[in-house]
């Protein structure tokens, strides 16, 4: 890898499983790492074993300010205090300017970097539309996915270069909509694995190994979501609530509330959603029988 040099690098600030995991990709794709920095040095340290490039450093060190572009991979509830903690760095009223500032949450906008921008950092955000549940499988899925961006003009040019590097596809997200934005991911990510672990116990209920049921689900799952993609979900949609067919939501009620009762309210919400998306109506006993 060619050499760079440290007063035009990059500072990734907050390294958990994103920031090691894109630190590690962008390096590879030649941007010049040249800091790791975390409140805990030893943190710093393995992330920069990980990323493979970088000088691990604490989130105090003044040598922070030799590099022009800071990555903010913290958690969206840390990340207000430390942008507060980078402003006061430095001294010299446009000791920031020139500098990129990028943040990865997906549910906050750039102007919670304010505190940067006034001593004179161009401010953004690139958050990926990805599950990250490791820097490992990060590395692996981070390539090739989508990012949503917004933020000032130089922080966007940083921003989309990165995403061409990963082969990505980047498109605006409006800053009032980041909340939004962010729920629908929780919506199909947590949610989905939920909804495949509650699974999973009704097979183990109805004998099926684990060994089967885990495997079998994500067949099941995969190939649904590719039928989404490629019909839309009206088309895409199958099982009872289609049909039209109570006799068998009726045992489904029942056996889920011998089975998982907890868990039963949350199969009526579905249900419901699923009705209105198939444009059909149940029954009014139906829901009189469920109570």
């Amino acid at each position: 890898m060619r050499k760079h040099n440290s007063r035009s690098g990059v500072a990734i600030i907050g390294p958990g499983r994103l920031g090691q995991a894109l630190g590690r990709l962008l390096a590879q794709s030649q941007v010049p790492i040249s800091y790791i920095a975390a409140r805990h040095l030893d943190r710093a340290r393995q992330a920069v074993r990980f990323i493979g490039r970088g000088r691990p450093l604490a989130l105090a060190d003044p040598r922070l300010q030799r590099a022009l572009v800071f990555l903010l991979t913290t958690s969206d509830s840390a990340l207000a205090q430390v942008a507060e903690e980078l402003a006061k760095q430095g001294s010299g009223k446009d000791v920031w300017r020139g500098k990129v500032v990028l943040h990865t949450c997906g549910s906050l906008p750039s102007a919670i970097l304010r505190p940067l921008k006034l001593r004179g950092a161009a401010i953004g955000s690139l958050h990926p539309y990805q599950t990250i549940p490791s820097p490992r499988a990060g590395v692996r899925n981070l390539r090739g996915c989508f990012w949503g961006i917004e933020g000032d003009r130089r922080a966007l040019q940083v921003a989309r270069r990165w995403v061409k590097l990963l082969q990505g596809v980047a498109f605006a997200i409006h800053p009032t909509k980041k909340t939004l934005y962010h729920l629908s991911a929780f919506l199909v990510s947590p949610t989905l694995v939920t909804l495949m672990e509650q699974s999973t116990l009704l097979l183990r209920k109805a004998g099926v190994p684990l060994g089967i049921s885990r495997p079998m689900l994500r067949q099941f799952v995969t190939e649904t979501t590719k039928n989404f993609a490629e019909i839309g979900a009206r088309s895409a949609l199958t099982g009872p609530a289609v049909r039209g067919d109570w006799t068998t939501i009726r045992r489904h009620l029942a056996a889920l509330r011998r089975a998982a009762p907890c868990f039963v309210p949350v199969y009526e919400t579905l249900l419901q959603a699923m009705l209105r998306l198939a444009g059909r109506k149940a029954p009014r006993r139906l829901w009189a029988d469920a109570r």
